[in-house]
This record gives C-alpha cells, structure tokens and sequence, in this order.
C-alpha cells in the first residue's frame, strides 16, 4: 500500500487504527490529547522574531561557525 494515493480520510482511519493496534484505546485516546492545532500566526511572527538576511548571508555565517569548531 502507498500513502500516495489515500486519500487524507485513509490515511487518517489507517493510523488510528495503528495506534489502537499498538497502544490500545486508553493510550490511543492519550496520544490524541497530545495533538494541539497552535495558536497565532507563525508567519507573521517569524518575520518579527528572524533577522532578515539573504541566502548567502546565512551561508557564510554557517561556514564561519564551521570553520571555528575546526580550530
């Protein structure tokens, strides 16, 4: 079976069934209470909180800290 071509209903009824296989019903339900849908607006607030920097800013940077952990 490929996820591919499930539909998100299938996929959906085959993981619960999965984990009522696996965890039984009482740590299914627990798992499920894990599950939170956020709160906010994430790209609002990444644009706030992340320097705006190019592609190739970030690329040195990276190859900056490289170069320190060799020496």
């Amino acid at each position: 079976m490929t996820t591919e071509t499930l539909s998100l209903y299938e996929i959906r009824t085959i993981g619960f069934e999965a984990l009522l296989r696996e965890l039984g019903p009482a740590g299914a339900i627990r798992f499920i209470q894990q599950y939170e849908t956020g709160r906010g607006d994430y790209t609002r607030d990444r644009k706030k909180l992340l320097p705006k920097k190019s592609v190739r800013e970030i690329g040195r940077e990276i190859m900056k800290q490289r170069q320190a952990k060799i020496k």
